[in-house]
């Protein structure tokens, strides 16, 4: 029995998402996080050396990281998939299969570091501070999404805007992992950046991804995606 350790508003939605998908039994753990903090629990860390999520375990296989657990799901299971989910892993060496890769590791590599900064940034002044340092701290965290994070952000939306523009899921005309891979970082770019009418085909692609009976039901039993901006 496949097991997801699952914490809330993190990127293990995307996990469940996938194993809704595939239609494939799964027992759910749910962790909360730090109230004061807003970090993982150190009981991921009986899991986990890391003590991070998303994180599954598979009989005696335990196995981190979204992309990881992704291509693991996808390689031991997906082979049973038919229909729209059979083209999952595209066969190699096809234009599918590179895009497939390249928005696998873009997700995690490139994109979400600049969310995770614009998250920090934004969160930075709210933090509890001597009330003369507030205004320089907002002084400074404002000129840092303005000269840095803002302008990376912007060229990602342009860049995943331009590519949805032709392409009806990230791969091409077909649902594969990088789908799945791609949903978190796009919830959390629309839900930070706001506007979603500059990216109309962005925005669009995500209606059709939370719109899929799957996906609503893993949000039913994980909960949202995004923390609060």
């Amino acid at each position: 029995m496949i097991t997801v350790h699952h914490l809330e508003t993190s990127r293990s939605q995307r996990i469940l998402w996938l194993l809704e998908e595939l239609g494939l039994p799964y027992e759910l753990k749910v962790y909360q996080r730090d109230k004061a903090t807003r970090l993982a629990p150190a009981a991921l860390k009986k899991i986990h050396p890391l003590g991070k999520s998303p994180v599954i375990t598979d009989g005696n296989e335990v196995i981190a990281e979204s992309g990881a657990i992704i291509e693991y799901l996808v390689e031991t299971y997906g082979g049973q998939a038919s229909g729209e989910l059979a083209h999952l892993q595209p066969a190699a060496g096809t234009p599918a299969y590179r895009q497939c890769r390249f928005w696998m590791h873009y997700a995690e590599g490139s994109l979400m570091n600049w969310l995770v900064m614009k998250l920090v940034f934004m969160s930075i002044p709210t933090q509890p501070m001597p009330f003369f340092v507030k205004p320089i701290a907002r002084t400074l965290c404002a000129k840092v999404q303005e000269k840095l994070i803002d302008p990376n952000l912007a060229t990602a939306l342009a860049f995943m805007e331009t590519h949805l523009a032709s392409h009806a899921w990230f791969a091409g005309d077909h649902i594969t992992m990088a789908d799945f891979q791609m949903s978190f970082a796009v919830e959390a770019a629309l839900s930070r950046t706001g506007n979603s009418a500059r990216v109309g085909h962005l925005a669009a692609y995500r209606d059709r991804m939370v719109a899929r009976p799957a996906y609503q039901r893993a949000i039913a039993k994980g909960g949202p995606v995004v923390m609060g901006a």
